[in-house]
C-alpha cells in the first residue's frame, strides 16, 4: 500500500478522497476533463427503484460559504442505471464504484440494493437514509434509531457487498443512530449529509427555492461535520466515511484525525470540477508539512 492508501471495508483505496453522491453524476461526465482513475473511488448519483424527475425548480440557492439544494433525487431509476449508466462508466473508470441508494420504503431500499449488489463494478453500497429534500422518504428513516436499524437489517439480508449507512445531521443524537445501524449489521457509517436550510428572497418575500427548504452544504458546515464524525468514530467499531464542507487537503487530514477512514468531497465539486484532483495532488505536501508518513496512521488520531 502506498503512502495515501487506506482500506475501506476490506477494499483498498489508492487514496481516501471520494467525490460525494449528487456532486459527481455517474463519473463519466468528469472523465471528459481529467482522469478520474486517480480518485480513491466515487459515490454515484443517488439511485431509487423507479425513475424520479425530482423537485420543481428553482432548486438551488446560494449562501454565504455554501449552498442550498433541493434537487429531489432526480435519477433514471435503478434498471437504467445498471443498463445505461454503468456501462458508460466502465469505459473510463477501472476501479470499484460506490453505489448510493435512496428509497421511500424498506421494500424499495431492498429491491434497489439487491439489483446493484449483482453489479461487478459496485464495491460498496451507500444507503442514504438522510436526504432532507424529498417528502416521505430518506431522512424519515435516518432520524429514528429503530427505523435506521430496520433499513440496515433489510438491506444486509439481500446484499453481499459492504453496506455503508449514510446518516443525517438533522438529529439530536447522531451516536444512537450510528450504533443502531452497527448493531443491525452495517459495515460502515457515512456522515454527514446536508443540514436543513432555507433562504428567502427579499424582493418577492418568498422562499428562494420551490421546495421552500433544502440541504445546506459547503464549507460553512465543516465544523459540524468534524464534530459528528468524531462522536460517531469514537462510538462504533466500523469504518466512518466523513464528509460535509470538505474543500481542501487540510480538511481531509482534519476529518481523518477526527476518525474518518475515507473522506467525501461534495459541494466543492460544484464550485470547482477539479476540486478532488487538486486535493489529491496536494495531499503529499500537506502530510510532509505536518510530519505524517502514511495517511492511514492518522485515522482517529485526535484524542
Amino acid at each position: 500500500m502506498g503512502r495515501l492508501s487506506v482500506s475501506l471495508c476490506g477494499i483498498t483505496l489508492d487514496n481516501p478522497v471520494i467525490p460525494a453522491s449528487g456532486t459527481f453524476g455517474f463519473g463519466y461526465e468528469f472523465a471528459e476533463i481529467y482522469d478520474i482513475n486517480l480518485l480513491g473511488t466515487f459515490s454515484f448519483k443517488g439511485t431509487t427503484l423507479n425513475e424520479r424527475f425530482g423537485n420543481p425548480t428553482p432548486r438551488i440557492a446560494e449562501c454565504t460559504a455554501g449552498m442550498i439544494n433541493a434537487v429531489g433525487l432526480q435519477n433514471p431509476g435503478v434498471e437504467k442505471v445498471i443498463s445505461e449508466e454503468l456501462p458508460k462508466l466502465k469505459k473510463c473508470f477501472n476501479k470499484k464504484v460506490m453505489a448510493n441508494v435512496s428509497g421511500f420504503s424498506v421494500e424499495e431500499y431492498t429491491k434497489t440494493c439487491s439489483a446493484l449488489d449483482k453489479c461487478e463494478q459496485v464495491g460498496w453500497i451507500e444507503v442514504n437514509i438522510s436526504c432532507p429534500n424529498v417528502h416521505g422518504g430518506g431522512m424519515s428513516f435516518g432520524t429514528d434509531p429503530k427505523a435506521a436499524a430496520e433499513v440496515t437489517r433489510a438491506v444486509k439480508a439481500v446484499t453481499t457487498k459492504p453496506v455503508i449507512m449514510k446518516l443525517s445531521p438533522n438529529v439530536t443524537d447522531i451516536v444512537s443512530i450510528a450504533k443502531a445501524c452497527e448493531a443491525a449489521g452495517a459495515d460502515g457509517i457515512s456522515l454527514i449529509n446536508t443540514l436543513l436550510g432555507m433562504r428567502i428572497d427579499l424582493k418577492t418575500k418568498k422562499p428562494v427555492i420551490a421546495n421552500k427548504m433544502g440541504g445546506f452544504s459547503g464549507s460553512a458546515i465543516f465544523p459540524v461535520a468534524v464534530r459528528m464524525v468524531y462522536q460517531v468514530a469514537n462510538a462504533v467499531n466500523i469504518p466512518v466515511v466523513g464528509m460535509g464542507g470538505v474543500s481542501s487537503a487540510e480538511d481531509v487530514v482534519e476529518m481523518m484525525l477526527a476518525g474518518a477512514t475515507a473522506v467525501q468531497v461534495g459541494a466543492a465539486n460544484l464550485v470547482n470540477p477539479y476540486a478532488c484532483r487538486d486535493i489529491i495532488e496536494r495531499l503529499p505536501s500537506v502530510l510532509d508539512k505536518y510530519g505524517i508518513n502514511n495517511i492511514s496512521d492518522i485515522i482517529g488520531g485526535a484524542k
